[in-house]
């Protein structure tokens, strides 16, 4: 019998909001005709920054977003973005596509966007080419409230009052586009510069530390070893890990539509291996951090195909499908059975980039600049209903998706119960071909009402358009009904499906 077991009175564990954070870059149209249009354009919006996409992704209920990069990060030099936008120098984007930035969005629209966001902001600093000097006068720019040179020249670009600012990084893989360095000389780095991040006020920072990528334990190894002062506390609150699935586009031949399950089974494949790799890191992590005071922060994650037909390369737009979806909800799952660990992880990007929550049309007849929202984006909305609730104990017994020889476990799934009892459960089937039914077992939870939603669509690679947005969306899920016994659902193929129980 395929089965679900739900210990709904059990759970230690809660399930950080900042799990479901996002990224975004100076890359392609992610800031610029994404976030940003401009106080002059005919796009209705705030300050210049696109009303509709704040809108929408105030739905998701977004939590932080990480900027400026990326490998964009290491080589911003964040004055160029402050003061009079006209007087602003630019630079050439030398990581993508070799376009000139104008640096019209900078630390002040940023820390705007993300007050109308309602979301933390996550700045990444420069270690690849800039000083400890600089990134210690960023801090002071935002965050000091008494008189000094930052302070004042923040006051003089318009904002008299500091901003609040948790979420610091430290460079940005800079075992690769950050500089190159290895473990040993990056750590040494990172310590000198976070020496000089200082805290002003009531202000308190949340430091990142440059992590691996992939499977390199390594350097997760080296950096944990040395993360602590001669006072033998640490000086970082969390460390980085990126990983997409199926890696760069330089080295991926798979295309973002138009695939058959030959393509379906090996982007699953490949992000189900979150989990191995989660599991590998913290096993390193636990051995200088038994308590687990340090947070794994994953905040590079997600697909990476081929560009569209005739886009810029080094704009990295790719459309976004039903696949999409159920590799967003693999990685949110395993997140979350492992929130004793991981305190944040970062999409990316949020908009017009790799796995994005939201595409935008700058080229619309009507001159309004239409938004189109992604499978992906649906499936954030969805999975809301975790953020900040206990983890649940879940035990999955299903069959194996098994295709071309190999085979991977069918269902993946989390559960969590929220401050006001409520039972949460999501659940996605990855088999493109069959329904699972399955039974569903609720212990410490009467379960009298259920309600639910369900994503999929037609074909694997189903995908919203501007002529068709409204392809892949959630509807109500009928597929859940009592028993004596619990419950028992029958999950359509290729579907995300969320449950609530009470």
């Amino acid at each position: 019998m395929n089965r679900i077991v739900i210990n709904a009175d059990l759970g230690q564990h809660t399930i950080s909001r900042h799990i479901y954070g996002h990224f975004s870059e100076h890359l392609g149209n992610c800031i610029y005709g994404g976030f940003w249009v401009g106080e002059e354009s005919s796009t209705s919006n705030t300050r210049g920054i696109r009303n509709d996409v704040v809108q929408a992704l105030r739905t998701t209920n977004i939590p932080n977003l990480r900027w400026p990069g990326g490998c964009f990060a290491d080589e911003y030099h964040w004055q160029d973005g402050i003061g009079p936008r006209d007087k602003r120098p630019s630079m050439v984007n030398t990581h993508w596509g070799g376009v000139t930035e104008n640096n019209q969005f900078g630390t002040h629209e940023f820390l705007d966007l993300c007050e109308q966001l309602a979301c933390e902001p996550y700045i990444c600093g420069n270690v690849g080419s800039g000083t400890v000097h600089e990134m210690q006068q960023w801090v002071e720019y935002i965050t000091f409230d008494g008189q000094s040179p930052m302070a004042d020249l923040r006051r003089q670009n318009g904002r008299e009052q500091p901003w609040r600012l948790k979420y610091w990084g430290v460079g940005n893989e800079n075992w690769g586009c950050g500089g190159n360095m290895s473990a040993e000389y990056y750590i040494n780095e990172y310590r000198r510069y976070a020496t000089y991040l200082r805290d002003f006020g009531e202000n308190r920072l949340y430091k990142i530390a440059g992590g691996p990528h992939d499977g390199d334990t390594h350097w997760t190894e080296v950096l944990m070893s040395q993360l602590k002062n001669q006072g033998n506390r640490w000086l970082a609150a969390g460390l980085s890990l990126h990983y997409y699935t199926l890696g760069a586009a330089w080295q991926n031949k798979l295309t973002a539509t138009g695939f058959g399950e030959d393509q379906w089974f090996p982007v699953l494949r490949d992000a189900l291996r979150m989990d191995e790799l989660l599991t590998r890191h913290s096993t390193v992590m636990d051995k200088y951090d038994p308590e687990q005071e340090i947070g794994l922060i994953v905040d590079e994650w997600g697909t990476w195909y081929q560009v569209e037909a005739d886009t810029n390369p080094g704009f990295l737009y790719q459309q976004n499908s039903l696949r999409d979806a159920l590799v967003a909800a693999i990685h949110l799952n395993v997140f979350n059975q492992h929130c004793d660990r991981v305190h944040m992880a970062n999409i990316a990007q949020t908009i017009n980039v790799l796995q994005a929550m939201i595409l935008t049309d700058p080229a619309s007849a009507d001159g309004a600049g239409r938004i189109l929202l992604t499978p992906t984006y649906h499936v954030f909305e969805m999975y809301k209903v975790h953020q900040d609730a206990t983890l649940l104990p879940l035990d999955i017994q299903c069959p194996e998706y098994s295709f071309g020889g190999s085979s991977l476990p069918g269902v993946s799934g989390s559960a969590s119960r929220n401050a006001d009892g409520v039972v949460h459960v999501t659940l996605a089937n990855l088999n493109p071909n069959q329904p699972v039914e399955m039974a569903c077992e609720l212990r410490g939870l009467a379960g009298k009402q259920i309600t639910g939603r369900v994503l999929t669509g037609p074909t694997m690679d189903a995908h919203n358009s501007f002529d068709q947005p409204d392809e892949v969306r959630p509807v109500s899920f009928n597929g859940a009904i009592h028993t004596e016994a619990g419950i028992t659902l029958k999950l359509p193929p290729k579907s995300v499906v969320v449950l609530a129980i009470v």
